[in-house]
């Protein structure tokens, strides 16, 4: 049997203390003075009568997290202490409870943002939060540390990347990166932003297939219905039509009709509802998302802030992205320089790499490329702005060049790759695709 001693402690009373509901129902710069405790205690017992006090059992519990009933019913208890400070929360003084008030409010504020898809307004919240994280009365802690409202790891950080695609202004876009990578995110953002990748700046065709084992024609993309997938769609479709002929099945003016909507589908809307259908098809999906996910990745590696990735047709359509998806990144430097007039050969080299990495990645993990049509319309049309224009022959190089060098980027960090590929599958945000690069990557040393 346990035993206790006695021992007389000499109080003042509370005023207003007494047992019920609402017997702490006061400031914390008032319960936590000397024995207040022992106050409400003998208040509850001062209630109740000499017969009621005798014996019986009294539970000491917390705020009902804790099996509180089952502690309390369970023991057949009298009556239980429930412990909480639910109603005094803030802390002891109205400076803590001032600020984790409006911490509150401000993450409300934020939730919002994020919703409304509001870059500058997400982003003006979390650096002023930043820079407001200050210990109260010589605490180490935060003001609102332990309420999980703002710590180092807080999932939410990320998530204003997820409204990077509506912002109009890249240096905004820009600023949110900078924000993360300051605060220890994205330690391998721009990994590779002043690294000169090593081998000859001049790749001949012969260069190019000893360094990937490739022939230089494994890396040009196809017209559609000439080879890989296309052709098989084409000749399974030209296969059905002449099963239907030879069965008097004559469907010609319908033939007629879908040419001719193609046809105009190629003229005014570049043909993005014929990709928007060829996108549903499951091996032609996952090779969108392959050279999607080898733009992203380069373009994240070298330093350039991504927008986000658009993968369905129409939307890229309406974005004035020409093809069947697109990643949308920029580059400061070469932006500043092609303002002034002037082009850079590293700023140049580093767009270069990240507009062929799309090419890249898919020779890397099918043996050939199929799309970036559009990516080499693009580079073609950046040569002819540069003072003096690249020749044919310089032209060649620079692009068998970016393409070697993205290939063996894509084939080091081939895992972080495959995660970014995976995400994209899954329909995921960027903000989650971007962790899944930063997890691959610290995963890989």
């Amino acid at each position: 049997m346990v035993t206790f001693s006695v021992s007389k402690v000499l109080t003042t009373p509370f005023d207003r203390q007494k047992p019920g509901t609402s017997g702490l129902h006061k400031k914390v710069k008032v319960f936590v003075k000397p024995h207040y405790l022992h106050n409400f205690v003998q208040s509850t017992f001062n209630a109740l009568s000499a017969e009621n006090v005798r014996g019986p059992t009294l539970v000491v519990s917390g705020d009902g997290q804790y099996l509180s009933k089952e502690a309390i019913q369970g023991s057949k208890a009298t009556g239980a202490f429930i412990l909480s400070a639910s109603h005094n929360f803030g802390g002891p003084n109205e400076q803590q409870r001032n600020i984790r008030t409006r911490a509150l409010r401000e993450w409300q504020e934020y939730e919002e943002a994020l919703k409304m898809k509001d870059l500058g307004r997400a982003l003006r919240f979390l650096k002023s939060v930043e820079s407001s994280i200050e210990p109260l009365n010589g605490s180490s802690q935060p003001p609102f540390e332990d309420l999980s409202l703002y710590t180092s790891n807080d999932d939410r950080d990320w998530e204003v990347l997820d409204t990077c695609l509506n912002a109009d202004d890249m240096k905004l876009v820009a600023s949110a990166y900078s924000f993360l990578k300051d605060k220890g995110f994205l330690p391998h953002f721009s990994r590779f932003r002043n690294i000169v990748l090593e081998g000859p700046r001049e790749v001949t065709p012969r260069v190019l297939k000893s360094s990937t084992g490739l022939d230089v024609s494994r890396f040009s993309p196809k017209k559609w219905g000439l080879s890989g997938n296309s052709a098989a769609v084409l000749a399974a479709f030209l296969g059905g039509v002449s099963f239907l002929l030879s069965r008097g099945i004559d469907i010609r003016p319908n033939l007629a009709i879908l040419l001719g909507l193609a046809f105009l589908d190629s003229i005014f809307l570049g043909g993005c509802c014929v990709a928007q259908i060829s996108s549903y098809w499951p091996p032609q999906r996952r090779r969108i998302l392959v050279h999607e996910a080898g733009h992203l990745l380069v373009a994240y590696l070298i330093g350039c802030p991504i927008r986000g990735v658009i993968l369905d047709p129409i939307v890229a359509m309406q974005m004035g992205i020409q093809g069947q998806a697109g990643t949308q990144f920029w580059d400061e430097k070469m932006d500043k320089e092609l303002a002034k007039g002037h082009l850079s050969g590293t700023a140049f080299d580093r767009y270069c790499m990240v507009l062929f990495a799309g090419i890249a990645a898919e020779a890397l993990i099918y043996g050939e490329a199929e799309g970036g049509e559009n990516d080499e319309n693009l580079f073609r049309s950046i040569c002819v702005l540069l003072d003096p224009p690249l020749s044919i022959a310089q032209m060649s190089n620079q692009a068998r060049w970016s393409v070697l060098q993205s290939y063996n980027l894509l084939k080091w960090y081939k895992h972080a790759h495959l995660a970014v590929v995976k995400a994209l599958e899954r329909g995921s945000s960027l903000s989650t695709v971007i962790r899944g690069i930063e997890g691959s990557m610290s995963s890989q040393k």
